[in-house]
C-alpha cells in the first residue's frame, strides 16, 4: 500500500534564514558595486554584534546558547539592518542600531517568536531618530562621486571618520532622490524638473535602482522556495503604487510617479525581507493583506507628508501594533460554526 504523502517535514527555522541570507546576496552584490566595500564592512559589524549580544542575553536568561545562535536569525537581522543604513556610516553606529535591535527589540521580549515588532526595524527608527544627520548621509554612488574612495580609505572613514587630505566629507555624500524630491518641491519646484538631476536614473535613484532589481530577484527566489507567500510583498507593492498613482494623476506635477515610489528606498526591501517576518507580522492569509497595505499606504504618506525621506521603517512599527487586531478580525470561520 502506497502511503500518502499527508505529512511532509517542515523546514527548520535555520534552513529558512539561510535561504533568506542567499536571496540578500544580490542585493549584496549590487550594493558593492554601486556603493564600494564600505557595506561589507558594516555587516561584518552588524553580524558580530548581534551573535555577541545574542549570546550574551541567552546566557544572562540562562538558556542554551548554540541553538539559538545556529538558527541564524540573529544573522537575518543584523543583515537587515546594515543594509538599510548609510554603507559608511561610522561603525559604532552599526554597533548600536544591532544592540537595539538584539537586546531591546527581540531577547527582552522573550527572543526569536515572541518578539512583538521587527527587530531590524527597531534598530533603524532608534538610529534615526537619535542621529538623523548621520543617517540622512548616503554616499554617492562610485560613478557620479567626485572623488570615489577606495576600499581602504572608506575603512578609514568608517573607523577613524577621517579622508584623504584633498577629499572633504560634500564630496563624497550626495542626498538621496527621495530626500531630494521632498526639498525641492517644498521649494515650489515640479518634479519634471527636479528628476533632471544627476542622482535619479531611469527609475528612482541612479545605481540604487540596480540594488532594488537585485533584492528583486532575492525575493521572486524565496517565493519560488515557498519560504513566504504571496499576500505580503504583492499586497505592499500594490498598495504603494495604487496611492502613488492616484496622487500623480491628480497632479503630476508635484508627485512623482508609481515607479519611482517602487524602484526608490527600501521598497523592495520592505516587500520581501522586512514585512515578511513571520513573528511580527499577521498569520491569516487576509490578515497579511490588510497588514502589507497598510504598510504601503503609510510608507507613502510618510514619504510625501512626513519628516523623513523613507518612511518604510515607521509604518511598519506602527502596522506591527496592529498586527494582533488584525489576526483577531480575519480568523476564518471554523468550520461547523455560523459565527
Amino acid at each position: 500500500m502506497n502511503r500518502s504523502p499527508y505529512i511532509t517535514d517542515a523546514p527548520t527555522v535555520t534552513s529558512i534564514m539561510l535561504k533568506v541570507l542567499l536571496a540578500l546576496v544580490p542585493g549584496i552584490i549590487a550594493y558593492t558595486w554601486i556603493y564600494g566595500g564600505g557595506i561589507l564592512v558594516s555587516l561584518t559589524l552588524a553580524t558580530t554584534t548581534a551573535l555577541v549580544c545574542e549570546a550574551a542575553l541567552l546566557k544572562i536568561r540562562q538558556r542554551p546558547i548554540k541553538p539559538y545562535l545556529i538558527d541564524m536569525s540573529a544573522v537575518v537581522t543584523a543583515w537587515l539592518l546594515a543594509l538599510a543604513i548609510p554603507p559608511l556610516a561610522p561603525w559604532w553606529l552599526v554597533v548600536v542600531g544591532t544592540f537595539f535591535a538584539i537586546v531591546i527589540a527581540k531577547q527582552l521580549y522573550g527572543g526569536l517568536g515572541y518578539n512583538p515588532f521587527n527587530p531590524a526595524m527597531v534598530g533603524y527608527a532608534v538610529l534615526l531618530i537619535s542621529f538623523p544627520l548621520i543617517m540622512t548621509k548616503w554616499p554617492a554612488p562610485l560613478l557620479l562621486a567626485e572623488h570615489p574612495l577606495s576600499f581602504m580609505e572608506q575603512l578609514n572613514f568608517i573607523f577613524s571618520n577621517m579622508l584623504p587630505s584633498e577629499i572633504k566629507v560634500d564630496a563624497i555624500t550626495s542626498a538621496t532622490p527621495l530626500d531630494y524630491l521632498k526639498t525641492q518641491l517644498m521649494l515650489k519646484h515640479e518634479v519634471s524638473n527636479i528628476k533632471q538631476a544627476p542622482i535619479f536614473g531611469i527609475f528612482g535613484a541612479k545605481g540604487g535602482e540596480v540594488v532594488a532589481g537585485a533584492y528583486l530577484l532575492g525575493g521572486l527566489y524565496l517565493l519560488q522556495q515557498r519560504v513566504i507567500s504571496w499576500h505580503l510583498p504583492t499586497a505592499f507593492l500594490a498598495a504603494l503604487a495604487i496611492i502613488s498613482l492616484t496622487f500623480y494623476a491628480v497632479e503630476p506635477a508635484h508627485f512623482a510617479n508609481p515607479m519611482f515610489h517602487l524602484m526608490s528606498g527600501a521598497s523592495m526591501l520592505c516587500a520581501f525581507f522586512i514585512i515578511t517576518d513571520p513573528v511580527s507580522g499577521p498569520t491569516t492569509p487576509k490578515g497579511k493583506l490588510y497588514f502589507a497595505a497598510g504598510v504601503g499606504v503609510l510608507t507613502y504618506l510618510i514619504r510625501v507628508y512626513g519628516g523623513y525621506p523613507d518612511g518604510v521603517a515607521f509604518a511598519v512599527l506602527l502596522m506591527n501594533m496592529c498586527v494582533p487586531l488584525i489576526d483577531a478580525l480575519t480568523q476564518p470561520r471554523v468550520f461547523g460554526h455560523k459565527e
